[in-house]
């Protein structure tokens, strides 16, 4: 019985230690942001989206992004597109995502290349054009960032932007799944089953050859 009450203990101690921890976090952001620093004001913004050492508020948490944007903070930019495209926060407005998305995309952000190039995929706030969510997705994927690579692997499996090639969807599919996405995950495995053994080691030495490259010109 005894054994059966320690987990929880353990697990209300760190959960308290880690809220305590979180709270000192935003009483040192918080009089800084007041202040105008553009990262104290990003930080402040991440924790009321979170609900980190506050109340989770959506709200405070745009005010704080939009803030920090407005500065030119990359990451703040595209924390305040994602708010206005998921409606949190702020009304839904996929054009005012769209413009945050850029801000942060054209400065090289890749999370925010990625997700201009969703919008350009999906036809949101812009006219759908594949031709230049492929362009984004690639200059996000180059930096390494998992998401876009596995966007590029639906796009080669799809045809959608460029010419239907199963081999190297499983290259992208495979470098993201090393980098740690799931849905990349899923995608290789459904993928292979479609594949000949000679075209999947095709696929994995594609991704050996694009990696040694650092991911540029694959």
């Amino acid at each position: 019985m005894k054994r059966l009450l320690v987990l929880p203990v353990i697990i209300i101690f760190l959960f308290g230690t880690s809220f305590c921890a979180s709270q000192k976090e935003y009483k040192k952001w918080k009089p800084l942001a007041e202040q105008g620093s553009a990262n104290a004001q990003y930080n402040l913004g991440v924790m009321y989206y979170k609900g980190s050492g506050v109340d989770q508020d959506y709200d405070a948490a745009t005010k704080w992004y939009e803030l920090a944007a407005e500065q030119g903070h990359t990451s703040a930019q595209n924390k305040l597109g994602g708010m206005y495209y998921k409606g949190r926060g702020v009304s839904q407005d996929y054009d005012a995502a769209t413009k945050w998305y850029e801000l942060a995309a054209e400065q090289g952000h890749a999370s925010a290349q990625k997700n201009l190039g969703r919008l350009y995929y999906k036809g949101r706030g812009v006219t759908q054009d594949h031709k230049e969510a492929l362009n984004w997705f690639r200059l996000s994927a180059e930096q390494g960032h998992a998401p876009a690579q596995d966007d590029l692997g639906v796009m080669s499996y799809l045809g959608h932007g460029v010419t239907r090639n199963n081999t190297r969807a499983y290259m992208w599919f495979y470098l993201s799944a090393s980098g740690g996405d799931k849905n990349a995950m899923v995608n290789l495995d459904r993928l292979q089953y479609r594949m000949t053994p000679a075209d999947i080691i095709k696929g994995k030495q594609l991704a050996d050859e694009c990696a040694a490259k650092y991911y540029k010109g694959c």
